[in-house]
């Protein structure tokens, strides 16, 4: 991602956005950015917000795709279990500002980031975690399963987030209870993360190692 070039900030447009996705006052927005497949692990993020008992709504980005709508039906199912109110706003989100067949607002997941409380990225397995990468360039505070990659390729580096191992834990209850009740901790995270990622995962960082690759193919130095 551009890290050396931050998002904007919010503008006119996306002021609608909590109204739209149905989140009133007092109330925290978890956003799921990711399609409603099985691996993505959206009990988890449905789970946490039962055992929250916070007033909270979910908002599921991006549709099933071409993989079925089993799960998609399996986490409706699940979230109606658990008295837990999930949105699946795929209509409102695409990639283009515009407006759809009914006269509601598409909004750019850009513009519906900085408006999230809470990033729910649950996954158990991932190629790498761009919605993650996403999440920090938006400097949303982040709910991560300890997927392996995350574990060898994104952790080490020093990144701040609520994470669990396989399934939620008191503790990660305890930690995402004093993080939304904290925002200043959130605030601090987000900026350390910001920079954790400019620094490893930025353009310029790309650049300058696929410099380095080229001049070792061609021999010549950098």
């Amino acid at each position: 991602m551009d890290f050396d070039s931050p998002p904007p900030p919010p503008d006119e447009y996306t002021q609608s956005v909590r109204a739209d996705f149905g989140i009133g006052d007092g109330e925290y927005f978890f956003l799921q950015p990711t399609r409603v497949i099985q691996r993505k692990g959206i009990e988890h993020a449905i789970e946490l917000m039962r055992r929250l008992d916070l007033p909270a709504k979910l908002i599921i980005s991006h549709a099933s795709g071409d993989e079925g709508n089993d799960y998609e039906q399996r986490v409706r199912e699940y979230a109606h279990l658990l008295d837990v109110t999930v949105r699946f706003e795929a209509d409102q989100v695409q990639d283009y500002r515009g407006t759809t067949k009914d006269g509601q607002k598409i909004y750019t997941l850009g513009d519906v980031y900085p408006h999230a409380d809470m990033v729910t990225y649950p996954s158990s397995i991932e190629g790498f975690g761009n919605a993650f990468l996403e999440a920090v360039y938006y400097k949303r505070l982040i709910l991560v399963n300890n997927y392996s990659i995350y574990e060898v390729d994104i952790k080490p580096k020093g990144f701040h987030t609520l994470w669990f191992d396989g399934f939620i834990s008191t503790n990660t209850l305890e930690a995402v209870k004093k993080s939304l009740r904290h925002p200043e901790i959130a605030h601090e995270w987000a900026e350390t993360n910001y920079q954790l990622a400019k620094r490893y995962f930025s353009y310029t960082v790309l650049e300058r190692r696929l410099e380095s690759i080229v001049a070792d193919c061609l021999g010549y130095q950098v």
